[in-house]
């Protein structure tokens, strides 16, 4: 064999070896071992190879998904939100005293400061509070909300009023947190009230079917009820309720004294649960 010979075979033999030595290298390497998202993919099929990448967004199978997606459930209802008493009712006693109607031909003092917190935190503040939220959820579900208030700052308005504001709406909802004395007690109530003040027995009717649907979507999003109210409270001496002429329900929220409640009413999270579970309960009694 000549030299040249001898020195072509020498690099081809170098070069094999190389590459060997290349491959048993990058198999052993823990960079191709750790790679999970490209080991579960399935494979392109021969079709999809050949008809080329899935449509991009907004072509017509977004808009067909789109257009089958449900409406809004509340669309075309008007709530009424009732965020109860106001943070000037304190400072003007003398305004809050005057008697106003009851709705059942006697007359009741026309607002209260409301109950609070062991730290100071106000029942007229988490009303506030949660009905701002609420009336963001109502409108995401399609609904107009009409507020009995529009701050946390003013005084009133009166019980009477609180009932009558909601006149031309489908619905009312009066928000507050309850003040029992022994701060062992816990839980939410929901009240409606029966016939006999401006709701007739079918508007009552309503009023207990959307209070009981309320009760239990508040315990499905895991809020517990007062045990001292086993059952929907019915009562005919509350003049918000007793002024409604459409179905309403009054909320007490939980117990203000208790330790546990009051951090729940007073949270971000607590405030959204009661809103969520007061549009799902809307939908149940209005809608379904």
């Amino acid at each position: 064999m000549s030299n040249i010979a001898h020195f072509t075979f020498a690099v081809g033999v170098l070069a094999v070896a190389a590459v060997l030595s290349g491959c048993g290298a990058d198999t052993g390497s823990p960079s191709h071992s750790a790679a999970p998202h490209t080991v579960t993919a399935e494979p392109a099929s021969e079709s999809a190879r050949a008809t080329g990448p899935a449509p991009a967004p907004g072509a017509s199978g977004t808009e067909d998904a789109a257009a089958e997606a449900p409406a809004a459930p509340l669309s075309g209802l008007t709530i009424a939100v009732d965020p109860g008493h106001n943070g000037g009712n304190g400072a003007n006693p003398g305004t809050i005293g005057q008697s106003v109607p009851d709705g059942r031909g006697g007359t009741k003092d026309c607002n209260t400061v409301g109950t609070e917190s062991a730290d100071g935190y106000p029942e007229h503040r988490f009303a506030w509070e949660t009905a701002e939220a609420l009336e963001d959820a109502l409108t995401d579900a399609g609904a107009d909300v009409v507020l009995s208030r529009t701050d946390d700052d003013g005084v009133g308005p009166c019980v009477d009023e609180r009932g009558t504001f909601a006149d031309d709406a489908d619905a009312l909802v009066s928000l507050h947190a309850n003040g029992t004395e022994d701060d062992s007690a816990s839980g939410f109530h929901v009240i409606a009230a029966p016939a006999g003040g401006r709701a007739d027995d079918g508007v009552a009717d309503s009023s207990e079917l959307l209070g009981t649907a309320l009760a239990s979507e508040l315990e499905e999003a895991g809020l517990s009820r007062n045990p001292a109210y086993d059952e929907l409270v019915v009562r005919d001496d509350l003049a918000t309720l007793n002024n409604a002429a459409v179905p309403a329900v009054m909320l007490e929220a939980g117990e203000m004294r208790n330790a546990g409640d009051a951090r729940m009413l007073e949270s971000d999270e607590g405030q959204q649960r009661i809103s969520r579970s007061i549009v799902d309960a809307l939908t149940v009694a209005l809608v379904d």
